[in-house]
């Protein structure tokens, strides 16, 4: 097993609890930012995609919480924050 896939097996152990309201969303009218397009590439859960308006779609669930897309778009294209209590990802690597 390569390491890629060593990763991944680990990871599809993790469980995501959803929660209240969406810890990242786009903000209005940066769909298209280019810094978006980066995260479909960077984002290792793969949450980032494009629709075919070209706009950028975002979905939460499976979010790892790794800051990737926070870190590459700032605050002025990502709202971001962490879940609440109890929500989101919950690491189980066996």
């Amino acid at each position: 097993m390569s390491h890629t896939e060593a990763l991944k097996a680990k990871l599809g152990l993790d469980v995501f609890k959803p929660g209240g309201e969406p810890h990242i969303r786009i903000r209005p009218g940066m769909e298209k930012d280019p810094r978006l397009l980066q995260t479909i590439r960077l984002c290792p859960a793969g949450l980032y995609s494009t629709a075919q308006t070209g706009d950028v779609v975002l979905t939460i669930d499976g979010c790892l919480e790794c800051g990737t897309c926070r870190f590459v778009c700032g605050d002025e294209v990502l709202e971001w924050r962490y879940p609440e209590g109890g929500t989101g990802v919950q690491f189980r690597f066996g």
